[in-house]
């Protein structure tokens, strides 16, 4: 079942320096949200906060009721939460597969330390993952490549592997870290389409930082406009799109005038 996102007054600085101010919104539960801003506007920042790689130095972050705020990401996978990079960290040496079941290691009995072992009911719960993953590669049209060492894979497939070890973790909410960033229009067009597949499907809820407004205005239901580590307007894409404060924070005071 998809999980609510709620972040409130998240500040986060870095020796004196202020990154986030005080950022707040929510992600109900069964949305797409767009975090979107220029570079250097804090989005991978609070990105980190709420996958726990970064702690906040103020604020709250709760999924669903559960306070999350500092917790790590192991903690935080088992919460529900799984988490997409915008530079793939693959197993470059091993095959897609092999990558693809690394998504599994919260959902593993006993525990690291019993699965080494390969005793019998880590063995059978192997079994089933192995056959989760391919059916997962299958619906993200990379059941061809299950056997294929990665670093024989283009960029983009990689962002599909790396897709499928998320999903493997069967998560309540995703966060997708610039997924289209290095991709041709085709394979943007049938992200657009697998995104809007895995929301539906598997009842996920999905915050998606991008740069590609088309994948924006196409998927999400709002978007969190950040600039300079504020919160600077939240609504739709296209009134993102027209207003005036976000055309200057992207663009330049005279393009804000101008579409004024």
């Amino acid at each position: 079942m998809a999980a609510e996102l709620t972040i409130s007054d998240v500040s986060l600085s870095f020796g004196g320096i202020r990154v986030l101010e005080k950022v707040t919104f929510s992600a109900a539960a069964g949305t797409i949200v767009g975090l979107v801003g220029p570079n250097g506007a804090g989005k991978t920042s609070l990105f980190n906060c709420i996958s726990g790689h970064y702690a906040a130095s103020d604020g709250s972050i709760r999924i669903d009721d559960v306070e999350v705020t500092g917790s790590r990401p192991a903690s935080l996978a088992r919460h529900g939460l799984a988490r997409t990079f915008q530079h793939p960290a693959l197993q470059l040496r091993e095959t897609v597969l092999e990558n693809v079941l690394l998504g599994a290691h919260t959902r593993l009995p006993g525990g690291a330390v019993e699965w080494s072992l390969h005793l019998p009911r880590t063995a059978r719960a192997e079994k089933a993952l192995r056959a989760e993953a391919l059916t997962l590669l299958d619906r993200l049209g990379l059941g061809w490549a299950a056997n294929t060492r990665a670093d024989e894979l283009s960029h983009g497939l990689h962002k599909g592997i790396e897709l499928c070890r998320a999903l493997l973790m069967r998560p309540k909410l995703l966060l997708l870290d610039e997924p289209a960033a290095g991709l041709p229009h085709a394979e943007v067009e049938q992200l657009i389409e697998t995104v809007r597949r895995i929301r539906t499907d598997d009842d996920i809820t999905i915050v998606i930082v991008e740069h590609n407004m088309g994948l924006i205005s196409a998927i999400t239901d709002h978007v969190v406009v950040l600039d300079h580590g504020r919160k600077l307007m939240e609504g739709t894409a296209a009134e993102a799109q027209s207003d005036p404060r976000v055309i200057e924070a992207y663009l330049g005071k005279d393009a804000a005038d101008d579409a004024a």
